[in-house]
């Protein structure tokens, strides 16, 4: 990955590129909460100039994923439970109103292509080195209602505020149970659309939206240290 010079769009692409990768590797506690980031380190490590490493770090700065303390360090921040209720909620109001939306005018090409995305988590689930391509999936399942109802931007918002949400789903996401419920969840999901009934369709994604809440309690006493006190 080579910054070129001359070349106007290569510091954005190279951002973006680094931000990505940043997130990724945040969400996934592969950077867990509390380490430490040297810019330096992260342009060598992406082959990139400070500027592209700073710009995704001022961006995951306002996703509330690190801190930048000027002068000093930056830090990758403890998983905080206020921001997963307000992530909830986001998700909630965003994702029912989808919902109401598409379960009267959806086609049989939609409900075809999230069945094929549940069977392809299906087929992941019990693969550890597959979890990264489980939670892309997830992802996808919910990108896809959202895009199908005109209002595709709606999900990269949704992501820019979930950040502490998908940490503290990635702590669990190997739990067999957990990851049983999501497919069972999207598979209710997809059953609440083919009704074309809103308030079935409503109903089955408050339940899946409503899981990592119920599981807060738990996790925070399991992974204490990653939490904000």
């Amino acid at each position: 990955m080579q910054h070129l010079g001359g070349d106007a769009t290569a510091p954005s692409s190279a951002a973006a590129r680094t931000l990505d990768a940043l997130r990724r590797r945040i969400i996934s506690l592969d950077l867990p909460p509390d380490t430490v980031l040297s810019r330096s380190e992260l342009a060598r490590e992406y082959d990139v100039s400070q500027t592209p490493v700073r710009d995704a770090l001022q961006r995951l700065e306002a996703e509330g994923l690190v801190e930048i303390f000027p002068q000093s360090r930056t830090v990758v921040t403890r998983i905080d439970a206020d921001k997963i209720a307000e992530a909830v909620f986001l998700r909630r109001a965003i994702e029912v109103e989808v919902m109401r939306q598409l379960a009267p005018v959806i086609d049989d090409a939609l409900l075809s292509r999230l069945r094929t995305i549940v069977e392809m988590q299906r087929a992941l689930a019990h693969k550890r080195e597959e979890l990264g391509t489980f939670h892309e999936l997830d992802e996808t399942f919910h990108q896809t209602m959202i895009a199908a109802v005109g209002f595709p931007g709606l999900h990269r918002l949704i992501r820019s505020r979930s950040g502490h949400l998908n940490r503290v789903r990635r702590l669990n996401m190997w739990d067999d149970t957990k990851i049983g419920r999501i497919i069972d969840d999207h598979t209710g999901v997809i059953a609440g659309l083919e009704t074309r009934d809103p308030d079935k369709a409503e109903a089955a994604i408050r339940k899946h939206l409503g899981q990592t809440i119920a599981t807060l309690d738990t996790l925070r006493a399991q992974h204490g240290a990653y939490f904000k006190d």
